[in-house]
Protein backbone atom coordinates (compact mmCIF):
# COMPACT_ATOMS: atom_id res chain seq x y z
CA UNK A 1 0.00 0.00 0.00
CA UNK A 2 1.40 3.40 -0.97
CA UNK A 3 1.67 6.25 1.59
CA UNK A 4 -1.16 8.03 -0.24
CA UNK A 5 -3.39 4.95 -0.12
CA UNK A 6 -2.54 4.47 3.55
CA UNK A 7 -3.44 8.08 4.33
CA UNK A 8 -6.76 7.72 2.55
CA UNK A 9 -7.58 4.53 4.43
CA UNK A 10 -7.00 5.92 7.92
CA UNK A 11 -10.30 6.26 9.77
CA UNK A 12 -11.35 8.56 12.57
CA UNK A 13 -11.28 6.94 16.00
CA UNK A 14 -14.18 7.76 18.27
CA UNK A 15 -14.07 7.97 22.05
CA UNK A 16 -17.46 6.48 22.87
CA UNK A 17 -17.32 6.47 26.66
CA UNK A 18 -15.43 5.48 29.76
CA UNK A 19 -15.83 3.83 33.13
CA UNK A 20 -13.62 3.83 36.17
CA UNK A 21 -13.89 3.02 39.82
CA UNK A 22 -13.39 5.83 42.35
CA UNK A 23 -9.71 6.17 43.20
CA UNK A 24 -8.74 5.33 46.79
CA UNK A 25 -5.81 6.30 48.94
CA UNK A 26 -3.36 3.45 49.37
CA UNK A 27 -3.77 1.16 52.39
CA UNK A 28 -7.41 2.17 52.62
CA UNK A 29 -10.65 0.77 51.24
CA UNK A 30 -8.93 -1.05 48.36
CA UNK A 31 -6.03 -2.39 50.42
CA UNK A 32 -6.97 -6.00 49.65
CA UNK A 33 -8.08 -5.41 46.05
CA UNK A 34 -5.79 -6.69 43.32
CA UNK A 35 -5.07 -5.03 40.00
CA UNK A 36 -7.26 -7.62 38.32
CA UNK A 37 -10.20 -7.10 40.68
CA UNK A 38 -10.13 -3.33 40.23
CA UNK A 39 -9.69 -3.50 36.47
CA UNK A 40 -12.49 -6.05 36.22
CA UNK A 41 -14.84 -3.76 38.15
CA UNK A 42 -14.08 -0.85 35.82
CA UNK A 43 -14.45 -3.04 32.73
CA UNK A 44 -17.74 -4.52 33.94
CA UNK A 45 -19.07 -1.01 34.44
CA UNK A 46 -18.24 -0.19 30.84
CA UNK A 47 -19.69 -3.45 29.50
CA UNK A 48 -22.97 -2.91 31.35
CA UNK A 49 -23.29 0.72 30.33
CA UNK A 50 -22.78 0.07 26.62
CA UNK A 51 -24.17 -3.46 26.28
CA UNK A 52 -20.93 -5.13 25.24
CA UNK A 53 -21.67 -8.66 26.44
CA UNK A 54 -22.26 -10.44 23.14
CA UNK A 55 -19.51 -12.20 21.14
CA UNK A 56 -17.50 -9.85 18.97
CA UNK A 57 -18.85 -6.68 20.56
CA UNK A 58 -15.30 -5.59 21.39
CA UNK A 59 -12.38 -6.28 19.07
CA UNK A 60 -9.81 -6.43 21.84
CA UNK A 61 -8.91 -5.24 25.33
CA UNK A 62 -5.63 -3.41 25.91
CA UNK A 63 -4.53 -2.56 29.45
CA UNK A 64 -1.67 -2.66 31.89
CA UNK A 65 -0.31 -1.98 35.34
CA UNK A 66 2.95 -0.54 36.57
CA UNK A 67 3.21 -2.37 39.90
CA UNK A 68 2.65 -6.00 38.94
CA UNK A 69 2.87 -9.25 40.85
CA UNK A 70 3.84 -12.46 39.10
CA UNK A 71 0.13 -13.31 39.34
CA UNK A 72 -0.57 -10.30 37.12
CA UNK A 73 0.95 -12.16 34.19
CA UNK A 74 -1.44 -11.71 31.26
CA UNK A 75 -3.39 -9.17 33.33
CA UNK A 76 -5.57 -7.88 30.49
CA UNK A 77 -6.59 -11.34 29.31
CA UNK A 78 -7.27 -12.60 32.84
CA UNK A 79 -9.37 -9.51 33.44
CA UNK A 80 -11.46 -10.33 30.37
CA UNK A 81 -11.95 -13.91 31.56
CA UNK A 82 -13.16 -12.68 34.94
CA UNK A 83 -15.45 -10.00 33.53
CA UNK A 84 -18.78 -9.85 31.72
CA UNK A 85 -17.00 -9.13 28.45
CA UNK A 86 -17.23 -12.15 26.15
CA UNK A 87 -14.41 -14.66 26.84
CA UNK A 88 -13.53 -14.82 23.13
CA UNK A 89 -12.30 -11.20 23.33
CA UNK A 90 -8.51 -11.11 22.80
CA UNK A 91 -6.41 -8.99 25.13
CA UNK A 92 -2.83 -7.95 25.76
CA UNK A 93 -0.80 -6.02 28.31
CA UNK A 94 1.08 -2.76 27.77
CA UNK A 95 3.24 -0.71 30.11
CA UNK A 96 4.91 2.71 29.94
CA UNK A 97 4.95 3.79 33.57
CA UNK A 98 2.46 6.61 34.20
CA UNK A 99 1.79 6.86 30.46
CA UNK A 100 0.41 3.31 30.35
CA UNK A 101 -3.28 4.21 30.21
CA UNK A 102 -2.84 6.73 27.41
CA UNK A 103 -0.51 4.42 25.48
CA UNK A 104 -3.15 1.68 25.75
CA UNK A 105 -5.66 4.07 24.20
CA UNK A 106 -3.21 4.89 21.41
CA UNK A 107 -2.43 1.23 20.72
CA UNK A 108 -6.12 0.37 20.45
CA UNK A 109 -6.82 3.45 18.33
CA UNK A 110 -4.13 2.59 15.80
CA UNK A 111 -5.80 -0.70 14.87
CA UNK A 112 -9.19 0.96 14.57
CA UNK A 113 -7.73 3.74 12.42
CA UNK A 114 -6.18 1.20 10.06
CA UNK A 115 -9.33 -0.87 9.79
CA UNK A 116 -7.89 -3.84 11.66
CA UNK A 117 -10.51 -3.52 14.40
CA UNK A 118 -13.91 -1.89 14.78
CA UNK A 119 -13.90 -1.40 18.53
CA UNK A 120 -11.65 -1.80 21.55
CA UNK A 121 -11.43 -1.10 25.25
CA UNK A 122 -8.25 0.38 26.69
CA UNK A 123 -7.28 1.11 30.26
CA UNK A 124 -5.13 0.37 33.25
CA UNK A 125 -5.02 -0.32 36.96
CA UNK A 126 -2.57 0.04 39.80
CA UNK A 127 -2.52 -0.64 43.50
CA UNK A 128 0.07 0.97 45.72
CA UNK A 129 -1.46 -0.92 48.68
CA UNK A 130 -0.70 -4.36 47.26
CA UNK A 131 2.73 -3.58 45.84
CA UNK A 132 4.86 -6.67 45.15
CA UNK A 133 7.64 -7.47 47.61
CA UNK A 134 10.72 -9.00 46.02
CA UNK A 135 12.61 -11.91 47.53
CA UNK A 136 15.98 -10.87 48.91
CA UNK A 137 18.32 -11.39 45.96
CA UNK A 138 20.82 -13.40 47.98
CA UNK A 139 18.02 -15.68 49.14
CA UNK A 140 16.78 -15.98 45.56
CA UNK A 141 20.19 -17.20 44.43
CA UNK A 142 20.32 -19.76 47.22
CA UNK A 143 16.86 -21.06 46.34
CA UNK A 144 17.82 -21.35 42.69
CA UNK A 145 20.96 -23.25 43.68
CA UNK A 146 18.83 -25.62 45.76
CA UNK A 147 16.45 -26.12 42.85
CA UNK A 148 19.32 -27.04 40.56
CA UNK A 149 20.83 -29.48 43.06
CA UNK A 150 21.00 -33.10 41.85
CA UNK A 151 20.65 -34.75 45.24
CA UNK A 152 18.96 -34.22 48.59
CA UNK A 153 22.34 -33.67 50.21
CA UNK A 154 23.32 -30.97 47.75
CA UNK A 155 19.93 -29.35 48.21
CA UNK A 156 20.34 -29.26 52.01
CA UNK A 157 23.86 -27.90 51.63
CA UNK A 158 22.55 -25.02 49.58
CA UNK A 159 19.68 -24.27 51.96
CA UNK A 160 22.11 -24.31 54.90
CA UNK A 161 23.52 -21.06 53.53
CA UNK A 162 20.32 -19.19 54.45
CA UNK A 163 20.91 -16.57 57.16
CA UNK A 164 18.38 -14.36 59.02
CA UNK A 165 19.35 -11.37 56.90
CA UNK A 166 18.28 -13.23 53.78
CA UNK A 167 14.68 -13.21 54.99
CA UNK A 168 14.39 -9.43 54.71
CA UNK A 169 12.42 -8.75 51.49
CA UNK A 170 13.30 -6.16 48.88
CA UNK A 171 10.81 -3.37 49.56
CA UNK A 172 9.70 -1.53 46.39
CA UNK A 173 11.02 2.02 46.19
CA UNK A 174 9.66 4.94 44.25
CA UNK A 175 13.09 5.72 42.84
CA UNK A 176 14.67 5.88 39.42
CA UNK A 177 17.20 3.04 39.00
CA UNK A 178 19.63 5.31 37.13
CA UNK A 179 19.74 8.03 39.78
CA UNK A 180 18.42 6.55 43.02
CA UNK A 181 16.22 9.62 43.43
CA UNK A 182 12.48 9.39 44.01
CA UNK A 183 10.12 11.03 41.57
CA UNK A 184 9.42 13.70 44.18
CA UNK A 185 13.11 14.50 44.58
CA UNK A 186 13.48 14.74 40.82
CA UNK A 187 10.47 17.07 40.69
CA UNK A 188 12.06 19.21 43.41
CA UNK A 189 15.16 19.64 41.22
CA UNK A 190 12.95 20.77 38.34
CA UNK A 191 10.97 23.11 40.59
CA UNK A 192 14.19 24.84 41.61
CA UNK A 193 15.43 25.00 38.02
CA UNK A 194 12.25 26.74 36.85
CA UNK A 195 11.82 28.84 39.99
CA UNK A 196 8.36 27.50 40.79
CA UNK A 197 7.10 29.21 43.99
CA UNK A 198 5.32 27.42 46.83
CA UNK A 199 2.20 29.60 46.72
CA UNK A 200 1.62 28.87 43.02
CA UNK A 201 1.84 25.15 43.72
CA UNK A 202 -0.62 25.35 46.59
CA UNK A 203 -3.00 27.43 44.50
CA UNK A 204 -2.97 24.85 41.71
CA UNK A 205 -3.57 22.02 44.20
CA UNK A 206 -6.45 23.79 45.94
CA UNK A 207 -8.04 24.59 42.58
CA UNK A 208 -7.79 20.94 41.54
CA UNK A 209 -9.75 19.81 44.61
CA UNK A 210 -12.34 22.57 44.27
CA UNK A 211 -12.93 21.85 40.60
CA UNK A 212 -13.19 18.08 41.10
CA UNK A 213 -15.74 18.63 43.87
CA UNK A 214 -17.76 20.95 41.64
CA UNK A 215 -17.62 18.41 38.79
CA UNK A 216 -19.05 15.71 41.05
CA UNK A 217 -21.78 18.05 42.27
CA UNK A 218 -22.94 18.90 38.75
CA UNK A 219 -23.01 15.22 37.76
CA UNK A 220 -20.10 15.13 35.32
CA UNK A 221 -19.01 11.70 36.52
CA UNK A 222 -22.45 10.14 36.76
CA UNK A 223 -21.81 7.95 33.72
CA UNK A 224 -18.03 7.73 34.13
CA UNK A 225 -17.56 6.43 37.69
CA UNK A 226 -18.91 3.13 39.03
CA UNK A 227 -18.96 2.52 42.82
CA UNK A 228 -16.55 -0.07 44.19
CA UNK A 229 -16.16 -1.47 47.71
CA UNK A 230 -18.39 1.17 49.24
CA UNK A 231 -16.67 4.12 47.58
CA UNK A 232 -18.63 6.38 45.23
CA UNK A 233 -16.21 9.32 44.93
CA UNK A 234 -12.45 9.67 44.81
CA UNK A 235 -11.24 9.26 48.36
CA UNK A 236 -8.45 11.80 48.07
CA UNK A 237 -10.90 14.60 47.24
CA UNK A 238 -10.82 17.45 49.75
CA UNK A 239 -13.59 19.90 48.74
CA UNK A 240 -12.56 22.36 51.42
CA UNK A 241 -8.97 22.69 50.26
CA UNK A 242 -7.65 26.24 50.26
CA UNK A 243 -4.29 27.86 49.71
CA UNK A 244 -4.26 28.84 53.37
CA UNK A 245 -4.78 25.27 54.57
CA UNK A 246 -2.17 23.89 52.19
CA UNK A 247 0.31 26.54 53.28
CA UNK A 248 0.40 24.98 56.75
CA UNK A 249 1.89 21.70 55.48
CA UNK A 250 5.59 21.02 55.84
CA UNK A 251 7.74 20.33 52.77
CA UNK A 252 8.55 16.67 52.11
CA UNK A 253 10.80 16.86 49.02
CA UNK A 254 13.97 18.83 48.33
CA UNK A 255 14.74 19.16 52.04
CA UNK A 256 18.47 19.24 51.39
CA UNK A 257 18.16 22.66 49.76
CA UNK A 258 17.05 26.07 51.07
CA UNK A 259 13.35 26.92 50.98
CA UNK A 260 11.84 23.61 49.79
CA UNK A 261 8.39 24.06 48.28
CA UNK A 262 6.90 20.61 47.69
CA UNK A 263 4.51 19.17 50.26
CA UNK A 264 2.14 16.23 50.55
CA UNK A 265 -0.63 18.67 49.65
CA UNK A 266 0.80 19.80 46.32
CA UNK A 267 2.04 16.32 45.40
CA UNK A 268 -0.05 13.34 44.30
CA UNK A 269 -0.61 10.68 46.98
CA UNK A 270 -0.10 6.95 46.48
CA UNK A 271 -3.37 5.68 45.09
CA UNK A 272 -5.30 2.53 44.08
CA UNK A 273 -7.73 2.41 41.16
CA UNK A 274 -8.60 1.41 37.60
CA UNK A 275 -10.06 3.07 34.50
CA UNK A 276 -11.25 2.03 31.03
CA UNK A 277 -12.18 3.75 27.75
CA UNK A 278 -14.34 2.49 24.87
CA UNK A 279 -13.01 3.35 21.40
CA UNK A 280 -14.57 2.56 18.05
CA UNK A 281 -14.90 3.38 14.40
CA UNK A 282 -17.66 5.80 13.43
CA UNK A 283 -19.47 2.99 11.65
CA UNK A 284 -19.47 0.77 14.75
CA UNK A 285 -20.84 3.58 16.89
CA UNK A 286 -23.48 4.49 14.33
CA UNK A 287 -24.72 0.90 14.04
CA UNK A 288 -25.23 0.79 17.79
CA UNK A 289 -26.87 4.18 18.00
CA UNK A 290 -24.05 5.62 20.08
CA UNK A 291 -22.95 9.23 19.77
CA UNK A 292 -19.15 9.62 20.00
CA UNK A 293 -18.02 11.98 22.74
CA UNK A 294 -14.92 13.01 20.80
CA UNK A 295 -12.29 11.78 18.36
CA UNK A 296 -8.65 10.96 19.01
CA UNK A 297 -6.85 12.84 16.24
CA UNK A 298 -3.15 13.03 17.15
CA UNK A 299 -0.65 11.72 19.65
CA UNK A 300 3.05 11.98 20.36
CA UNK A 301 5.58 10.51 22.78
CA UNK A 302 8.96 11.84 23.88
CA UNK A 303 11.78 11.13 26.29
CA UNK A 304 14.43 13.25 28.00
CA UNK A 305 17.96 12.48 29.16
CA UNK A 306 17.34 12.97 32.87
CA UNK A 307 20.66 11.28 33.72
CA UNK A 308 23.22 13.17 31.65
CA UNK A 309 21.17 15.94 30.04
CA UNK A 310 20.36 19.50 31.05
CA UNK A 311 18.70 18.59 34.33
CA UNK A 312 19.96 21.56 36.34
CA UNK A 313 18.73 23.90 33.64
CA UNK A 314 15.29 22.31 33.71
CA UNK A 315 15.10 21.11 30.10
CA UNK A 316 15.74 17.45 30.91
CA UNK A 317 13.97 17.11 34.24
CA UNK A 318 12.55 13.63 34.84
CA UNK A 319 8.95 14.74 34.21
CA UNK A 320 9.59 17.27 31.44
CA UNK A 321 9.19 15.04 28.37
CA UNK A 322 5.72 16.49 27.54
CA UNK A 323 7.45 19.85 27.10
CA UNK A 324 9.20 18.24 24.13
CA UNK A 325 6.35 16.05 22.85
CA UNK A 326 3.66 18.73 22.67
CA UNK A 327 5.56 21.17 20.41
CA UNK A 328 6.26 18.36 17.93
CA UNK A 329 2.65 17.22 18.00
CA UNK A 330 1.30 20.75 17.54
CA UNK A 331 3.66 21.43 14.63
CA UNK A 332 2.59 18.21 12.92
CA UNK A 333 -1.08 19.04 13.48
CA UNK A 334 -0.66 22.67 12.44
CA UNK A 335 -2.05 23.91 15.76
CA UNK A 336 -1.08 26.24 18.59
CA UNK A 337 -2.02 26.27 22.26
CA UNK A 338 -4.63 28.93 21.52
CA UNK A 339 -6.47 26.42 19.34
CA UNK A 340 -7.45 24.33 22.37
CA UNK A 341 -10.62 24.87 24.36
CA UNK A 342 -9.41 22.61 27.15
CA UNK A 343 -5.99 21.48 28.35
CA UNK A 344 -5.46 18.44 30.58
CA UNK A 345 -2.05 18.12 32.23
CA UNK A 346 -1.58 15.15 34.54
CA UNK A 347 -0.82 16.54 37.98
CA UNK A 348 1.92 14.26 39.29
CA UNK A 349 3.08 17.33 41.23
CA UNK A 350 1.85 20.89 41.07
CA UNK A 351 5.43 22.01 40.44
CA UNK A 352 5.70 19.71 37.41
CA UNK A 353 2.51 21.16 35.87
CA UNK A 354 3.78 24.69 36.37
CA UNK A 355 7.23 23.82 34.99
CA UNK A 356 5.63 22.31 31.89
CA UNK A 357 3.57 25.45 31.33
CA UNK A 358 6.69 27.57 31.78
CA UNK A 359 8.59 25.43 29.27
CA UNK A 360 5.85 25.76 26.65
CA UNK A 361 5.85 29.52 27.14
CA UNK A 362 9.64 29.66 26.83
CA UNK A 363 9.40 27.69 23.57
CA UNK A 364 7.06 30.31 22.17
CA UNK A 365 3.90 28.23 22.32
CA UNK A 366 2.16 30.88 24.40
CA UNK A 367 0.38 30.70 27.72
CA UNK A 368 -2.47 28.46 28.80
CA UNK A 369 -5.46 30.26 30.25
CA UNK A 370 -5.97 28.72 33.70
CA UNK A 371 -9.71 28.76 33.08
CA UNK A 372 -9.08 26.08 30.41
CA UNK A 373 -6.61 24.00 32.45
CA UNK A 374 -7.83 20.86 34.25
CA UNK A 375 -11.32 22.31 34.53
CA UNK A 376 -12.69 19.28 36.41
CA UNK A 377 -9.65 18.81 38.62
CA UNK A 378 -6.93 16.26 38.00
CA UNK A 379 -4.52 13.92 39.75
CA UNK A 380 -3.79 16.12 42.77
CA UNK A 381 -7.46 15.72 43.69
CA UNK A 382 -8.39 12.34 42.19
CA UNK A 383 -5.16 10.60 43.09
CA UNK A 384 -2.91 8.77 40.65
CA UNK A 385 -3.08 4.97 40.22
CA UNK A 386 -0.21 5.01 37.74
CA UNK A 387 -1.55 2.97 34.79
CA UNK A 388 -5.14 4.17 35.25
CA UNK A 389 -4.54 7.91 34.96
CA UNK A 390 -4.31 8.16 31.17
CA UNK A 391 -7.64 6.38 30.66
CA UNK A 392 -9.23 8.58 33.32
CA UNK A 393 -8.06 11.72 31.58
CA UNK A 394 -9.18 10.59 28.10
CA UNK A 395 -12.70 9.73 29.24
CA UNK A 396 -13.04 12.87 31.36
CA UNK A 397 -11.79 15.21 28.63
CA UNK A 398 -14.03 13.58 26.03
CA UNK A 399 -17.04 14.10 28.30
CA UNK A 400 -16.01 17.71 28.99
CA UNK A 401 -15.84 18.42 25.27
CA UNK A 402 -19.49 17.40 24.90
CA UNK A 403 -20.41 20.30 27.18
CA UNK A 404 -18.98 22.80 24.70
CA UNK A 405 -20.30 23.94 21.35
CA UNK A 406 -18.75 21.96 18.52
CA UNK A 407 -16.17 22.13 17.16
CA UNK A 408 -14.06 21.83 20.30
CA UNK A 409 -10.55 20.59 20.92
CA UNK A 410 -8.65 19.30 23.96
CA UNK A 411 -4.96 18.67 24.67
CA UNK A 412 -3.68 15.86 26.94
CA UNK A 413 -0.20 15.85 28.51
CA UNK A 414 1.02 12.99 30.70
CA UNK A 415 4.52 12.74 32.19
CA UNK A 416 5.94 9.36 33.14
CA UNK A 417 8.79 7.75 35.04
CA UNK A 418 11.95 7.07 33.09
CA UNK A 419 11.89 10.59 31.67
CA UNK A 420 9.05 9.91 29.25
CA UNK A 421 5.90 11.73 28.15
CA UNK A 422 2.75 10.79 26.27
CA UNK A 423 0.49 13.44 24.72
CA UNK A 424 -2.65 13.45 22.60
CA UNK A 425 -5.34 15.60 21.01
CA UNK A 426 -9.08 14.99 21.25
CA UNK A 427 -11.55 16.80 19.01
CA UNK A 428 -15.30 17.10 18.90
CA UNK A 429 -16.66 17.76 15.42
Amino acid sequence: MSPQQLSQSVRRVAIVGGARIPFARSDGLYATASNQQMLTAALDGLVERYGLQEPGAVGEFVAGAVLKHSRDFNLARETVLGSTLHPRTPAYDIQQACGTGLQAVIAAANKIALGQSESAVAGGADTASDAPLGVNDSLRRILLEARRAKSAGARLKALAKVRPGHLVPDIPRNAEPRTGLSMGEHAAVTARAWGIPREAQDELAATSHQRLAAAYERGLFQDLVVPFRGLARDQNLRPGSTVEKLASLKPVFGLGHPDPTMTAGNSTPLTDGAATVLLASEEWARERGLEPLAYLTAYETAAVDFVGGDVAGGEDGLLMAPAHAVPRMLERAGLGLDDFDLVEIHEAFASQVLATLAAWEKQGLGTVDRARLNVAGSSLATGHPFAATGARIVATLAKLLTERDAPARGLISVCAAGGQGVTAILERA
